[in-house]
């Protein structure tokens, strides 16, 4: 389903210049800009989220525990099977 949105005539003429150079609909590079920028946005919570682990030095020590404990599962009973490296 498409809408319409009201955005400034810069923004405009920059995604319409950009869509241009990429050739595709400026509705397509819309989608892709909202992805990437949400995936930013998921990626910047989760770097908070470390940083406030590694302020607690006990909270930080158990989750470098968990990580070596589960580093050894990493291909467990998955080395003879085919995979592209």
């Amino acid at each position: 389903m498409a809408v319409t949105m009201r955005v400034s005539e810069e923004t405009h003429t920059t995604l319409k210049s950009m869509a241009k150079d990429q050739g595709i609909p400026m509705t397509e590079l819309l989608d892709e800009l909202v992805r990437k920028a949400r995936n930013a946005e998921i990626i910047r919570q989760i770097n908070e989220g470390y940083a406030r682990l590694r302020e607690d030095p006990q909270a930080w020590a158990e989750e470098l525990e968990e990580r070596r404990l589960w580093e050894c599962t990493l291909l467990d009973g998955l080395e003879d099977d085919p995979w592209e490296e």
